[in-house]
């Protein structure tokens, strides 16, 4: 499982044009990598338009933001078109992006087991590495969270 401190896998998302996004690409620049489990659910609704609102204040902090789940293309566009989202979103069609970050994990509600994408944002330095990561994310009050540890990275 990654932590704080490590490089950044070297992996490669689907993006919204089909055309691989890899976070080495950000090299430069910060990157929030967030992971959530299906658009268009309520938390994940939630902490989109929360980053869409913080959207304008992430670029004043030279900071990139990607969101990322295992829906295609087409389910992101209706997604960021039905709320108006001015956050990217990513696909990890074979989970291995969710695997490599330790995000696909095992579940269970109702008491029925399954496997599924963790709640979990990653703040990327200049550098490629890893500095902040938040697990089992509580969505209130957390894209703010983020705001403030980007603004604190050189």
């Amino acid at each position: 499982m990654l932590a704080e401190g490590d490089p950044v896998p070297n992996v490669a998302l689907e993006g919204m044009e089909g055309k691989p996004v890899r976070p080495a690409d950000f090299k430069g620049q910060k990157l929030v990598l967030y992971f959530y489990p299906k658009d268009d659910t309520s938390g994940c609704t939630r902490e989109a338009q929360d980053f869409t609102a913080l959207a304008e204040e992430l670029e004043k902090a030279g900071t990139w933001i990607m969101g990322v789940s295992k829906d295609d293309a087409k389910k992101h566009r209706k997604f960021i078109d039905k709320y108006d989202l001015k956050v990217p979103l990513a696909t990890d069609p074979d989970g291995s992006v969710c695997e490599a970050f330790g995000t696909w994990v095992e579940k269970s509600m109702y008491g029925r087991k399954y496997m599924g994408i963790e709640r979990a944002t990653f703040l990327i330095d200049r550098d490629g590495v890893i500095k902040r990561v938040w697990r089992k994310v509580k969505v209130p009050g957390h894209a703010q969270e983020v705001l403030a540890a980007a603004r604190e990275l050189p």
